[in-house]
C-alpha cells in the first residue's frame, strides 16, 4: 500500500492540501484545506478503493424523519460522495471512494471540492441541525 501513500502525498503537495497527521500501519492520511472550510479529512487506502471520508456532526437526540429525509435530499444535490451515517447512526460523515487502480490528481481534488461545495451549500442548515445533538 506504499504506493497509495506515496501517490497521495505527491497530489496532496501538488493540490497545496496539508497533511496534518498519518498512519502509516493503518495507510490513513488525515489533511486540511482551510481555504475551502475541509478540515481533518480522512484519506483511508483500503485497496482496491481510496476512500475519502469527513465527520459532519453528531445525530442530533430525536432525530425523527424529517432529519432522515432532509440529508438524503441533500445527497442529491452533491457532484461526488455522499452523507451516511454511521453503524450506530450516531454521526452524520460524508463519504466518497475512488479507484486506486486509475486514481489520479483530478480526481481526488475533485472529491475535495466537493466536499467544499457541499459544506458551503448546507453548512448553514447543517449547523443548525447540529445544534439539536
Amino acid at each position: 500500500m506504499v504506493d497509495c501513500m506515496q501517490k497521495l502525498r505527491a497530489f496532496l503537495s501538488d493540490l497545496d492540501i496539508a497533511i496534518i497527521d498519518e498512519d502509516p500501519e493503518e495507510d490513513l492520511l488525515i489533511v486540511d484545506d482551510q481555504d475551502s472550510g475541509v478540515t481533518n479529512l480522512i484519506l483511508d487506502c483500503e485497496d482496491p478503493i481510496l476512500i475519502v471520508e469527513q465527520l459532519i456532526m453528531p445525530v442530533p437526540a430525536g432525530a425523527g424523519v424529517d432529519f432522515y429525509r432532509r440529508l438524503l435530499q441533500m445527497n442529491a444535490t452533491l457532484v461526488h460522495g455522499a452523507f451516511l451515517l454511521d453503524e450506530e447512526a450516531m454521526h452524520v460523515f460524508y463519504r466518497d471512494t475512488l479507484q486506486l487502480e486509475n486514481l489520479d490528481k483530478n480526481e481526488l481534488e475533485a472529491s475535495i471540492r466537493a466536499l467544499a461545495l457541499a459544506l458551503a451549500e448546507h453548512g448553514d442548515e447543517l449547523l443548525e441541525m447540529s445544534k439539536q445533538a
